[in-house]
């Protein structure tokens, strides 16, 4: 991986997240209207996160990516996970989950430039095709995201697994 490749905002570069990023991580995802919902940002986290983290770190298949500004603040958060397939001839595809910038962040262009460089590591693992869902409740994530490229062509369906 591209590991500390900057992107073209001043002082922004993308790396894979480490244990020490987890918290700000979490602080990330649980900062909007349904993050709130899911997510338990607490001191000291849930272990489920710590868990959860040892986990992704540890599959090949799996990158957690992080933007980190020149404070060394994290103010962006993907998931990459590449998925082997049988249809497109066996090529594998890539899922994009988790996405979250800081709100001081949104609308300068660091979501552009995180899926950017999310895309070319995808390529470079011989991806055949990226995907991701949104939540129906977030329609600016759609916009988003179609202004990248994506387009709405299948219904995405999920069934919550009660603990």
């Amino acid at each position: 991986m591209n590991a500390g490749k900057s992107g073209s905002l001043a002082g922004i570069a993308f790396r894979e997240a480490q244990a020490d990023d987890l918290p700000a991580i979490v602080r990330l995802l649980a900062d909007d209207a349904l993050g709130r919902e899911r997510e338990r940002y607490a001191v000291p986290l849930p272990d489920t996160y710590r868990v959860a983290f040892e986990s992704i770190a540890g599959d090949p298949n799996n990158t957690l990516i992080v933007a980190v500004d020149g404070a060394d603040e994290i103010v962006g958060v993907l998931q990459l996970t590449v998925i082997p397939s049988l249809t497109y001839q066996g090529r594998s595809r890539a899922l994009i989950e988790g996405v979250r910038i800081a709100a001081s962040m949104r609308g300068r262009g660091l979501g552009r430039e995180m899926f950017g460089w999310a895309t070319g590591l995808a390529r470079e693992r011989g991806c055949r095709l990226l995907q991701l869902t949104t939540d129906k409740r977030r329609p600016d994530a759609l916009r988003f995201y179609q202004s990248l490229g994506f387009v709405a062509s299948h219904e995405g369906m999920k069934l919550e697994l009660q603990d």
